[in-house]
């Protein structure tokens, strides 16, 4: 599933890195402490959270993940969109709830990466 279909399905909005909505992503993960995704994320390329803080897009720079969805309606502000355009990682918001926004991905042909 590319990070444009998940977007249609999670009906979320990009904030940045629309250029990137092509980018085929197989696992996804979910967590809204930063030190499960570090011990736990493996081979992931799309973080879901509700957390939303510069840690985020750090700790997903540091795994290589290419994209946040963040859930909630969560807003990252100017801070983090700069620094995930520095690291060219796509953010997109949805308003569903984690367990709902996971559950609609895993619907749809995802898995996780574990």
């Amino acid at each position: 599933m590319t990070i444009k279909e998940m977007q249609k399905v999670l009906n979320a909005k990009f904030l940045y890195g629309e250029e990137l909505a092509d980018m085929d992503a197989q696992f996804v993960f979910s967590a809204d402490m930063m030190s499960d995704v570090l011990a736990y994320c493996g081979k992931c390329s799309v973080l879901i959270t509700g957390l939303c803080n510069p840690q985020v897009v750090r700790t997903a720079e540091m795994l290589d993940i290419a994209c946040i969805i963040f859930v909630r309606g969560k807003m990252p502000d100017d801070n983090m969109l700069a620094l995930a355009r520095g690291k060219s990682i796509s953010i997109l918001t949805t308003d569903h709830y984690m367990f709902t926004a996971c559950g609609i991905l895993y619907e749809n042909g995802l898995r996780g990466g574990a």
